[in-house]
């Protein structure tokens, strides 16, 4: 992704931090973890360092199970089960545990979003989804572009990254405003710059060409802001 749109996306880190809730949270798969741990470890055996990964990975097993055998034998002499055995066992256990704390960590996290949702955030949150997909939108077009198709360029690619950035103020502003009257309900709004907003710049960058692809994507980024100052006028009636 090119510098220019890794600023404008909304992280999933920097969303949390402004609603001040684990929002759209998935849940923690150990599976998942192994899987790209593994395909990590493959890549490396392709790779010229592949000899030096199998000796350690050999070397760190070994030592594992010689550790393991050695306090087994010392501290529970009663066991007749041989100790790779139990050592195998005790891995899916710990692993068992481990994932049944992820989740109930995670069902916990989801009751405190589902407890303080409101239809205002809702709608936020999903316009930040849209958001995201514009952008993924041009990175894709960028990477199709830089695979050797020049005829994809998008034309207006620097007024779409205006439009964008533009939208982004006022999403963020948006949901540091939905936050404030969420967690203070009987707060009166005194900083009115919250709600100033930047549609007049957007309506006149908006071009009709909207059978072009560029012109969808800036049509797409002004619909967004649209809906997000709809919304916006709405929170401030709730004062």
């Amino acid at each position: 992704m090119r510098d220019d749109l890794q600023s404008l996306e909304i992280s999933q880190t920097e969303l949390q931090k402004l609603t001040n809730l684990p929002v759209n949270e998935e849940l923690l798969i150990i599976t998942n973890t192994l899987k790209i741990l593994a395909y990590i470890y493959i890549q490396k055996l392709k790779s010229s360092e592949g000899a030096t990964v199998v000796f350690i990975g050999f070397s760190t097993f070994i030592f594992i199970y010689i550790l393991f055998d050695i306090i087994i034998k010392i501290f529970v002499t009663w066991i007749i089960i041989p100790s790779w055995i139990l050592l195998i066992f005790l891995g899916f256990c710990v692993s068992g545990m481990t994932q049944s704390i992820f989740y109930f960590l995670w069902k916990s996290r989801s009751k405190i979003v589902k407890a303080k949702m409101t239809k205002s955030l809702q709608i936020l949150l999903n316009e930040v989804k849209r958001y995201n997909i514009v952008i993924k939108v041009i990175d894709i077009n960028d990477q199709i572009e830089e695979a050797g198709n020049p005829e994809v360029i998008i034309k207006e690619r620097e007024r779409a990254i205006e439009a964008l950035k533009l939208t982004k103020a006022d999403l963020v502003r948006a949901l540091k405003t939905e936050r404030i009257l969420r967690e203070n309900k009987n707060f009166i709004l005194s900083n009115t710059e919250l709600f100033v907003n930047n549609l007049a710049t957007l309506t006149a960058m908006q071009v009709t060409e909207e059978a072009t692809e560029h012109g969808r994507l800036l049509n797409e980024a002004l619909q967004i802001a649209l809906d997000v100052q709809y919304e916006m006028k709405r929170l401030q009636t709730q004062r």
